[in-house]
This record gives C-alpha cells, sequence and structure tokens, in this order.
C-alpha cells in the first residue's frame, strides 16, 4: 500500500510540474495584454516550483527503496558528467546549434524510464547553467524542454526493440526532431513579446491558424538553420555511440536490480 501511495504521489508531482510547463510557455498567448517585462518577471516562479518539484521528486524516489536511491545516484553522476559536457561545448562552441548533452538524455530516458529522463533533461540545464553562467529568463524554459526530451525518449520503449535492430534508428529519428523542436519550443517563450517583426511578429486577436503561419515565417528566417545543424549532430552521435552507450546504462540497471533483489532476499 505504501509502494502504491508512493507511486501515485510520484506521478501526480510529474504530472503537476508538466502542467506548470505548459502554462509557462503557452500562457502569453491567452494573456494578450501582458507586457514583455511583466512576462519576464513569471521566469523566476517558473524556476522556483520547477526546481521545487525535481527536489520533491527527489526524495520520493530516494525513500521508496533501495533501489531507487542506487538509480538517483547515478542521476547525479550522469548530471554531472553532462554538465561538464556542456561546459566543454561553451568553452569550445560548436558550430550551429550542436550541442553533445542531448545524447545523453535521450539514452537514459530510453533505458530508464520518463521520470529519470525528465529530471536527467531539467537537472542538466540547470548544473550546467550554473557551471557556465547561463542562467537567465530562459533558463526554466530550457529546463522543461529538455526534460521533455529525456521523458518522450521512453515513449520508444513501446515498440519492444530492446537489444534489437532498430533501436538505434528510433532513437536517431527522435534525436533529429528533437534537434528541430527543441529550438522550436524554446523561441516561444520570447516570441509572443517581440517586437518590429512585421508580418512574422504575433499580436493579439490573431487567429491560430495566422498564428501559426506567422511563426512559421519567423522560425524559418531566423533559426531553421541553426536547428538542422543540432538535429544532425544528435543523429552523428546517437548513430554512433548510442548502441555501446545503450549496454553500458543496461549493464548498471542490470546490476543494480541484480543487487537489491540479492538484499531483498
Amino acid at each position: 500500500m505504501k509502494d502504491r501511495k508512493s507511486i501515485l504521489l510520484s506521478s501526480l508531482i510529474y504530472l503537476i510540474t508538466n502542467l506548470v510547463g505548459l502554462v509557462g510557455f503557452f500562457y502569453p498567448f491567452f494573456l494578450p495584454l501582458l507586457s514583455a517585462d511583466r512576462a519576464q518577471a513569471a521566469s523566476p516562479w517558473l524556476m522556483t516550483l520547477l526546481v521545487g518539484f525535481c527536489f520533491v521528486a527527489l526524495l520520493l524516489e530516494v525513500q521508496g527503496d533501495a533501489l531507487n536511491a542506487r538509480f538517483v545516484a547515478l542521476l547525479g553522476v550522469l548530471v554531472a558528467l553532462n554538465a561538464v559536457l556542456r561546459f566543454i561545448e561553451t568553452a569550445i562552441p560548436g558550430p550551429g546549434g550542436f550541442s553533445p548533452i542531448f545524447f545523453l538524455i535521450l539514452t537514459t530516458g530510453y533505458v530508464f524510464g520518463a521520470r529519470f529522463g525528465f529530471l536527467m533533461g531539467a537537472l542538466t540545464l540547470l548544473v550546467s547553467a550554473l557551471i557556465t553562467g547561463g542562467v537567465g529568463p530562459w533558463l526554466p524554459y530550457q529546463m522543461f524542454t529538455a526534460g521533455w526530451v529525456g521523458a518522450t525518449s521512453a515513449g520508444l520503449r513501446v515498440f519492444r526493440l530492446e537489444g534489437r535492430r532498430g533501436e538505434v534508428a528510433l532513437l536517431v529519428a527522435l534525436g533529429a526532431v528533437w534537434g528541430l523542436f527543441y529550438g522550436m519550443l524554446m523561441n516561444l517563450y520570447f516570441w509572443p513579446f517581440a517586437a518590429g517583426l512585421g508580418d512574422q511578429q504575433w499580436t493579439a486577436g490573431l487567429s491560430w491558424i495566422a498564428g501559426f503561419q506567422r511563426y512559421a515565417a519567423f522560425y524559418v528566417a531566423t533559426s531553421l538553420a541553426w536547428d538542422i545543424v543540432g538535429a544532425l549532430g544528435n543523429v552523428l552521435l546517437l548513430s554512433f555511440f548510442a548502441a555501446p552507450t545503450l549496454r553500458a546504462l543496461r549493464r548498471f540497471r542490470r546490476r543494480f536490480t541484480f543487487i537489491y533483489q540479492a538484499e531483498a532476499l
């Protein structure tokens, strides 16, 4: 009964967290009179809520059982490793929107599940921002979006291709999609308040179709080329390194599960 309550509470925390993220991205379209300054003032609140929810989620995971505690420890190591990769990326900038951090976010979410993947994405962006000085009004949006990258990769497990031909191809395809979609989502945190864009600017009273057309024109003109490079980077990294990385992550998963089962005897 206790485990069921913990699972339900943990699931509720993740659900609320994701709803907060969706509201954070899309509320400007429902509050058209909100100024850009007041909208940016909401960023610290989003940040506080997201970090708080992540902290509560980690506490719930650790208090569950010894197996979850080991996975949380592994999460900390992987987040630190990914944060170092982003520091290297910042020190030695790659071309366009290429970033190596999404490789581990995608692969860990695929192996360990949606909750692990969400925390991996969100905490990677938080820790790496603190290291690189990339803290700003954009950070909570980056954390939510990176969390969704990790969570959605777990959805590929429905195809039941673990260890089989084709699973890397699925991850490559998802990496390509998120290489573009990450930028599309991130633009939304400031696009409703951008001025001087002519027919690429969002204004109150536009229909959803007209708004989509204007945003598409804005995205193609400002971000598409940048994000294509990011998508290609994801494709290359996953194509060459996903298979050995998945094998290594699964060894950790099997070892932790075996130790937990042995301790339970």
